[in-house]
C-alpha cells in the first residue's frame, strides 16, 4: 500500500477521530498547581509546576520554585494531578477487531486505530510482541516519526522467534501463519542466522517463544532456544521469552533471558525458582489482567466510551465470566484456583526482586482493549500486593528504561511532555488512573472528545 493510499484509508475510516496531529503551542507553557506523580521513586509534589516548550519538559518543582520565561502561557491544574503517560511492553496490534481477529485486519490504518486508542487512555508508547509483519512496522514507525501520522502512542515493535507451528495462542496463529510473519526456527543454526539477520535491520528487542501450550504446542529444542539467547546477547538485542510452566521459567532464567513473560499462575513457586528470581532480577511482563474480564462484564463507562455499543453487547454476550461479574456469559471454572495461586506466587515474586514492567497482551482477546487494559493490570497489581506508588513506577519509568525510551516516562528536566492530567490521586486508590481529565503527547493536547466519538461510531 502506498502512502497515498493509506492516507487516504485513514480519512474515510477514522473521519473525525484522525484529526491531523496537533502542533505543540508556541513558546512555553506552565502548567502548574497539580500534585506531581514523577513516575520514580522520589515522593510526589503536593503543589507543583512544570514548563515545557517545544514539547518537552524544561523545568520541575515546587509552585513558584520554577523559573518562567516572559510571555509563557500558564495552565491552572489546581485540585488535579499530573503523572507521567504510561508505557507498555507487551501487546499484539494490529489483528483485533473488536471482536474478530483476521490477517486482514492488519492494515496501517488499524495499527494507528489500536495506538489511538492507547493514547487515549494515557498510553506514550506500546509495544508490538513479534507477531506484527516486520515491513509494515518499520513504515508505521518512520511515517510517526515524520510527522505523518495522527496523535498517538508511539509504535515500538519487536519481531519474534518460535519452532514452525508454535509460537501464538491460536487466536492469533492462523492470521500469523497467513502473514508469515513469525519467525521459524529448529536448529540452532537457523536461530543464530535469524537473530542475526533481525539485528542487522536495527531493531534491538527479541521475542521467543519457550512453551508448549500445555503440550499442544510444538516447543523449540532447549538447544535452540540456548543460541538464541547467546547470539541475542552477542548482537546486543534484549530478549523477551515468554515460558508459563515453572519448569520452563526456571529454565529462561538460568539461559539469562532479560525479559520474563507471563506468570506462573496455576503451580507453586519453589525455593530454587524464587532463588533464580533473586539472582537474575528479571524484568516481569505480568500480563495478569488478560484473564480477567470481570470490568468488561460489569457495567464500565471507562472501557464503555471507547467502543460502540452493539460490540459491547456482542462481548459481553460470549465471554466467560469470572465469580461476580454477572454481565457476561458462562463462567471460567478454573478462575477461582487461578485467582489463588496468583494471590500467593504474585507477592513471592516481588519480594525475590522482580522488575516489573506493564504488558497486557491486549490485541487478543475481547473485552482486554487497547488502552484500558493498562489500567486493569495497574489495578490487579495492586489488588495482589503491589504498592500504589509502585504500582505507577512499574508503569511509567521502568518499562521506558526496559525499552530504551528514556525520553519517556517520567516527569523531570528533558523529558518529552507526555503526561496524564487527573481528577483524581492514585496515590490514594489507583482506580484513579482512570480519571483522565486530558492527555498530552509531546506537549500537544490530545483531542480525546474527537476520538471518543469516532470510537463509538457503529458504522465499524
Amino acid at each position: 500500500m502506498d502512502l497515498r493510499t493509506f492516507i487516504a484509508l485513514l480519512a474515510v475510516g477514522f473521519g473525525a477521530a484522525l484529526a491531523a496531529q496537533p502542533a505543540p503551542a508556541p513558546g512555553a507553557t506552565l502548567y502548574e498547581g497539580a500534585r506531581l506523580i514523577l513516575g520514580t521513586a522520589t515522593s510526589p509534589i503536593e503543589r507543583g509546576s512544570f514548563l515545557v516548550q517545544d514539547g518537552v519538559i524544561r523545568a520541575v518543582g515546587a509552585v513558584g520554585r520554577v523559573a518562567v520565561p516572559s510571555g509563557a502561557r500558564r495552565v491552572d491544574l489546581a485540585g488535579k494531578t499530573v503523572m507521567p503517560a504510561l508505557v507498555n511492553v507487551h501487546v499484539h496490534i494490529g489483528y483485533e477487531g473488536y471482536s474478530t481477529w483476521h490477517a486482514r485486519n492488519h492494515t496501517p490504518a488499524n495499527v494507528v486505530d489500536h495506538l489511538q486508542r492507547s493514547a487515549f487512555y494515557g498510553t506514550a508508547a506500546t509495544t508490538s510482541v513479534g507477531t506484527s509483519p516486520l515491513h509494515q512496522m518499520l513504515q508505521v514507525q518512520a511515517d510517526q516519526r515524520a510527522g505523518k501520522l495522527p496523535a498517538a502512542a508511539r509504535l515500538l515493535f519487536m519481531p519474534g522467534l518460535a519452532p514452525p507451528n508454535g509460537g501464538p495462542d491460536a487466536v492469533l496463529r492462523v492470521a500469523t501463519n497467513e502473514l508469515k510473519v513469525v519467525n521459524e526456527v529448529t536448529t540452532p543454526a537457523e536461530a543464530r542466522a535469524a537473530v542475526q539477520r533481525l539485528a542487522g535491520q536495527g531493531l534491538r528487542h527479541l521475542k521467543a517463544w519457550f512453551d508448549d501450550r500445555r503440550g499442544t504446542y510444538p516447543k523449540l529444542p532447549v538447544e535452540t532456544y540456548l543460541a538464541i539467547v547467546d547470539e541475542a546477547h552477542k548482537q546486543r538485542m534484549t530478549l523477551h521469552s515468554h515460558a508459563i510452566a515453572l519448569a520452563d521459567q526456571k529454565l529462561v532464567l538460568k539461559a539469562g533471558t532479560d525479559v520474563l513473560v507471563h506468570m506462573v499462575q496455576r503451580e507453586p513457586l519453589d525455593a530454587e525458582y524464587l532463588a533464580l528470581v533473586r539472582e537474575k532480577k528479571p524484568y516481569w511482563a505480568t500480563v495478569i489482567g488478560l484473564g480477567d474480564p470481570t470490568e468488561v462484564c460489569n457495567p464500565d463507562p471507562f472501557f464503555e466510551q471507547a467502543m460502540p455499543d452493539s460490540v459491547i453487547g456482542t462481548i459481553r454476550a460470549t465471554m466467560e465470566r469470572r465469580p461476580l461479574a454477572p454481565g457476561c456469559g458462562p463462567p471460567n471454572p478454573t478462575a477461582a484456583a487461578r485467582e489463588t495461586q496468583m494471590a500467593i506466587n504474585f507477592p513471592q515474586m516481588l519480594e525475590a526482586g522482580a522488575r516489573v514492567v506493564l504488558a497486557t497482551d491486549t490485541g487478543i482477546q475481547p473485552g482486554h482493549t487497547f488502552g484500558s487494559g493498562e489500567h486493569v493490570e495497574m489495578a490487579r497489581w495492586v489488588q495482589l500486593g503491589m504498592s500504589r506508588a509502585e504500582a505507577i513506577v512499574a508503569a511509567t519509568s521502568r518499562p521506558a528504561e526496559l525499552m530504551g525510551q528514556s525520553d519517556l516516562g517520567s516527569l523531570a528536566a528533558g523529558k518529552r511532555a507526555s503526561f496524564i492530567v487527573l481528577d483524581a490521586n492514585p496515590l490514594e486508590d489507583i482506580k484513579n488512573t482512570r480519571t483522565i481529565a486530558d492527555v498530552y503527547l509531546d506537549g500537544a493536547r490530545l483531542d480525546r472528545a474527537a476520538l471518543r466519538a469516532g470510537f463509538k461510531r457503529e458504522t465499524r
